[in-house]
């Protein structure tokens, strides 16, 4: 049997991080389109998930050996278009928020705001 090595690459920006949301910018590039030339949709609940993480955290930046890290215990993905090109905004707000456990809701969407990944993850801080 034949296997083959995938290669890919995602870069984005986190542009913002308050008490009520985390945003993020992220540039559609060849590394992060599938064979169809969309967007790969790992790509962009990836995406999703480290903007939503950073309002977790408050702005707080990830470093190795921290006392705690909000890890995601749940994603929920609603996969609702895609593009081949352009700019793509993410944006997380608070569902829920909690001394351990919170949810948040993010929506990815293009220059249009034409929202392409609805996600609502949930996270536990592990110790």
């Amino acid at each position: 049997m034949s296997y083959r090595t995938l290669a890919g690459q995602i870069e984005f920006e986190i542009t913002g991080v308050n008490d009520q949301e985390a945003t993020g910018e992220m540039v559609v590039a060849s590394g992060i389109l599938n064979p169809f030339g969309t967007i790969h949709a790992g790509a962009l609940i990836w995406f999703a998930d480290v903007i939503a993480t950073n309002l977790v955290l408050g702005g707080e930046q990830p470093q190795e050996g921290m006392d705690s890290f909000p890890v995601a215990v749940t994603l929920n993905a609603q996969l609702l278009t895609n593009r081949r090109d352009g700019v793509l905004t993410a944006t997380s707000c608070w569902v829920r928020r909690g001394r351990r456990i919170s949810t948040v809701r993010t929506e990815v969407a293009d220059t249009q705001g034409a929202v392409l990944l609805d996600l609502t993850s949930t996270h536990m801080t592990a110790r």
